[in-house]
């Protein structure tokens, strides 16, 4: 019943299913394996765009213009905030390459490195939170 849905009702459907269920669901046909890896790329996309947001919003308190206690509260809210959309982004990032999403070579490439990077626990964004 699933491969018979107009592609329209399938963008709903994917737009709305968890990061940890996305991959899965392109298992349904061709229309769905598309959808699922446009979802990823934009997941993927605003991922990286939030991760660039937060590191701005820490820039200020890198420079040690506030009190020793917030800055120690903020900074470690800043790096577990960082900490867990570099998770959740390679994470998608995983799943599109294990499943035959990514065709570039230099994306194929660029996640290979930022998966080992953070496997031996490296910053593999070279955001210095580490």
């Amino acid at each position: 019943m699933l491969d018979r849905l107009p592609v329209e009702i399938v963008e709903r459907i994917v737009a709305k299913i968890p990061d940890t269920d996305l991959i899965a669901v392109s298992k349904v046909d061709r229309v769905w394996w598309q959808e699922v890896r446009q979802e990823a790329y934009k997941r993927w996309k605003n991922y990286a765009t939030t991760i660039g947001y937060v590191r701005a919003l820490g820039k200020p308190f890198e420079k040690g213009n506030v009190d020793w206690i917030t800055f120690e509260d903020v900074n470690d809210f800043y790096k577990r905030w960082i900490d867990r959309l570099t998770e959740d982004q390679l994470y998608i990032m995983e799943k599109m390459l294990r499943n035959g999403m990514v065709v570039d070579p230099q994306e194929r490439e660029t996640i290979e490195h930022a998966l080992s990077e953070h496997r031996w626990g490296g910053d593999p964004w070279g955001l210095g939170v580490v």
